[in-house]
């Protein structure tokens, strides 16, 4: 087996592999180590750097800045990931970014300057108004700026505001951030997850009944077999990587779709093992790596359930025991007859086609899943950032029906999280649908009616920017304007806007484009103490497997100035808002167990005894449904979803048009770029690469090195370019191309998105090369 396996990984590499650009190392290792350190060193905190890193992720510590992966109870000495230690570093830093800082430079000069220059500044550290005739941020008090705020804010209409949040914020921010929104008068609540996995929300909720996975961290060890759709654990979940070198060691399969050749889904070492470090001895992650074509997800999946098909049939034919799990599909699904016959009339021609891979591998991926009693389906972005995103995570779940792999232990689907508290954000009612939000509990609970009408999810609100609709925008973290698509459009009708407020650790290129008045209001980070009437708080936050954990700060603050982000919304609210006797601004910042009190009221089910709960080891689990086998769908059961198109980029292929595939590296998360190196892929020094495989190069008339440009070929008539860029020669299927986010932000089309979620569809993008 593992010869054939060995066959099926080197089978779908390009040929000029040898050419290319790549990193010959594993994940992990001392690469890791060495990672961490770079930035330590950048970094120097404090000398209580190492203790705090050691607290991270642990019962009655801090939860990580950065990703949501799960927090066990039985956690590592160290539980802290290379990305997740970097993230830490960089809220612990001794750099200040101070209001003397500001008045040496115009806010024109800093827009020139690069990303990772404005937030290598350091921590903000006092409040500061933009002024206008001066092109300079100035000090202004706690006050002031919630006085001025507050008077914008009541001189338009509350449906023209947009209350934005990033995935950090905690559940009791978030929850009454929501509030703050509700009572103002508006459901204009879009957040990152609109950017990243809000196809999930929707097409699970559909599909199954629940917007969020079904799997729980203890599946990880109780799984046969693993399948991984466009997710790199080695960026963007670190610490995934334990129970996958777990589930290999004790014989689990993992099985690997990506158009990326990932190190971390390849090879890695335990940076945690003395042995491994010592030897350098590897694990092979993927027993089969598919390196299918950007967009061709659909048909790869089409294929695996063709195959599944065929061995059903020949069972039947036989006598033997069935492939398919027949009691659960008749008694658990709806949709199964239009579904299959639409895999039996997809020809095996255009399954290859359009997925770039061939009949043999996808058999092969195939025949792994027949042999798996439980199977773990994962994916991130490279599913849900698509035209066809929906149809991508309805294929996967199509796949996992067939033989009854959800609402079972050791088995289901798993999109994993990036920011933080993303998934929990959205559980405590930050969200634009209001039928996601118990309205009628928070009515009985604050004396007010709600607003019922939809809000702006972040792509409505781009385009109400664009149309003059918005007029005010809060941005509770992030960097929204260098995350969104169509950049320098958006950033033009901007400053149209009449306020703009932005609640920050550091400054980043979203504070230098403002509207007529503006506000950055610098915060607590998660690692520092937060001290209010009652004594120091604690927050919480939830992980992608829907466990609620709690978090305690013991950091001096950076600044004597900072105030929570619970503080900030409240002095916001408390401004804005006439007064009512049920909405206790006061007591809520005193005390946030308070809050938590509020968030159990309007979600007894998922919140009960949650102060109580707050710092049960490895958090206390919300629930799911799906779980349970309970379909809360209209008719009652899991939804085979049938596809209308084989490929899921939304755009006809041409000749000279490409696929561009945006990506982070080792050295970012999300927006935040910590450094120039993405050690994982063998690329250093710079961002400003377009990632090429040589037969394309060659076809395309190029070299190695040479300085291009890509144009976007949206076809609506609008020009969108990014350049220059060096031809960098990396194994990528043909046609396909790679570039950075967010520097390739600029052309993407607000147009092109998801057509149920309005998610963005960074990972197809059509584009062109123009020397």
């Amino acid at each position: 087996m593992a010869q054939d396996d060995t066959r099926i990984r080197e089978a779908d590499l390009p040929d000029t592999a040898d050419q290319t650009v790549e990193y010959d190392g594993p994940a992990g290792g001392w690469g890791s180590l060495q990672g961490i350190a770079q930035i330590f060193g950048k970094e120097w905190s404090t000398p209580t750097a190492i203790e705090t890193l050691m607290r991270q992720n642990k019962p009655k510590g801090f939860m990580c800045v950065s990703c949501s992966w799960a927090k066990p109870a039985d956690h590592h000495t160290v539980e802290f990931c290379e990305n997740g230690a970097k993230a830490t570093l960089w809220e612990l830093t001794t750099a200040r970014c101070t209001p003397e800082f500001f008045a040496e430079h115009t806010v024109t000069e800093l827009s020139g300057w690069a990303d990772y220059d404005l937030e290598m500044q350091g921590r903000l550290t006092e409040p500061m108004r933009y002024d206008a005739a001066t092109d300079h941020y100035v000090r202004c008090t706690w006050d002031e700026a919630f006085q001025a705020i507050g008077e914008h804010l009541q001189a338009i209409d509350p449906k023209s505001a947009i209350f934005y949040a990033s995935g950090r914020a905690s559940l009791e921010t978030s929850y009454l951030y929501a509030l703050f929104a509700r009572l103002y008068g508006h459901n204009n609540l879009p957040d990152s997850s609109n950017m990243c996995h809000e196809t999930t929300s929707v097409a699970l909720k559909k599909l199954i009944g629940v917007g969020v996975g079904t799997v729980v961290f203890d599946d990880l060890a109780k799984c046969d077999a693993l399948f991984f759709f466009g997710q790199n654990p080695g960026t963007n979940s670190p610490r995934f990587l334990h129970p996958l070198q777990e589930a290999v060691q004790r014989g689990a399969k993992i099985v690997t779709f990506n158009p990326v050749r990932e190190r971390a889904l390849e090879s890695f070492v335990n940076p945690q093992s003395p042995t491994q470090m010592l030897t350098g001895k590897e694990t092979a992650i993927s027993s089969q790596y598919h390196q299918l074509k950007v967009g061709g997800d659909i048909a790869a999946l089409l294929g695996m359930c063709k195959h599944v098909f065929a061995a059903d049939d020949a069972a039947k034919a036989s006598g033997g025991k069935r492939v398919l799990d027949v009691d659960f599909i008749a008694a658990h699904t709806h949709g199964l007859d239009a579904f299959e016959a639409k895999v039996r009339a997809t020809s095996w021609e255009q399954i290859e086609t359009e997925s770039g891979l061939t009949r043999a591998a996808i058999e092969a991926a195939a025949d792994v899943y027949i042999q798996a009693e439980r199977v773990i389906g994962v994916y991130g972005m490279g599913l849900t950032q698509h035209v066809h995103g929906f149809d991508n995570i309805s294929m996967l779940l199509n796949l996992l029906l067939l033989r009854g792999n959800i609402g079972r232990e050791g088995a289901g689907i798993s999109p994993v999280r990036g920011h933080s508290n993303v998934q929990g954000q959205r559980t405590v009612g930050i969200s634009e649908k209001p039928e996601l939000v118990p309205l009628d509990k928070m009515a009985q609970q604050f004396g007010f009616e709600p607003p019922r009408d939809k809000g702006m999810n972040t792509v409505e609100a781009c385009h109400g920017l664009l149309e003059g609709k918005v007029k005010a925008f809060i941005g509770l973290g992030g960097n929204f304007i260098r995350a969104i698509p169509d950049q320098p459009v958006l950033e033009k009708a901007w400053t149209r806007m009449q306020l703009t407020v932005q609640i920050a650790t550091k400054l980043n290129r979203s504070h230098l484009v403002n509207g007529q008045a503006a506000y950055l209001l610098p915060c607590l980070g998660r690692t520092e103490q937060d001290i209010q009437a009652s004594g120091p708080q604690a927050v919480t936050m939830e992980d992608t497997f829907s466990c609620i954990q709690g978090s305690i700060g013991l950091r001096q603050p950076a600044s004597e100035h900072l105030r929570s982000e619970l503080a900030i919304i409240a002095g916001i609210a408390k401004a804005t808002l006439p007064a009512n006797p049920k909405v206790k601004w006061d007591e809520w910042v005193g005390d946030y167990g308070k809050v938590r009190d509020l968030i159990e009221e309007s979600y007894p089910e998922m919140f009960h005894d949650f102060n109580a709960r707050m710092f049960t080891p490895g958090g206390f689990y919300k629930g799911n449904d799906a779980r349970e086998r309970i379909w809360k769908t209209p008719s009652g059961k899991a939804e085979f979803n049938t596809p209308k198109m084989v490929n899921s980029i939304g755009f006809d292929d041409a000749p000279g048009r490409f696929r561009l595939l945006t990506m982070r590296s080792n050295d970012q998360f999300n927006t935040t770029i910590y450094g120039m190196s993405d050690r994982l892929r063998g690329i250093e020094g710079r961002r400003d690469v377009l990632l090429i495989n040589p037969d394309d190069i060659a076809r395309a008339g190029l070299s190695d090195g040479q300085m291009v440009w890509l144009e976007a070929d949206a076809a609506d008539g609008l020009h969108r370019e990014v350049g220059p860029l060096k031809v960098t020669p990396f194994r990528l299927p043909d046609g396909c191309l790679g570039g950075y986010y967010p520097e390739m932000n600029p052309l993407i089309a607000l147009t092109h998105h998801d057509q149920e979620s309005k998610t963005p569809a960074n990972k197809s993008v059509p584009v062109r090369i123009r020397p």
